[in-house]
């Protein structure tokens, strides 16, 4: 079974660098409050780093 992690988007993309938002909808998040299951590889980790500011981890499975 492969690790994942829960990660809920908890800040708007509003008034944020285009690359941000972009980081945000190659997550599967575009609505505040939404939460994904992403499976945990060090590209997602990078990417969830990147707007670490936006989202926050729920929660590790695995």
């Amino acid at each position: 079974m492969a690790k994942t992690i829960v990660v809920k988007q908890v800040g708007s993309p509003i008034r944020r660098p285009a690359t941000q938002r972009q980081t945000l909808i190659g997550l599967g998040l575009n609505k505040m409050n939404k939460t994904r299951e992403l499976e945990d590889t060090p590209a997602i980790r990078g990417m969830v780093a990147k707007v670490s500011h936006m989202v926050e981890i729920i929660e590790e499975r695995g």
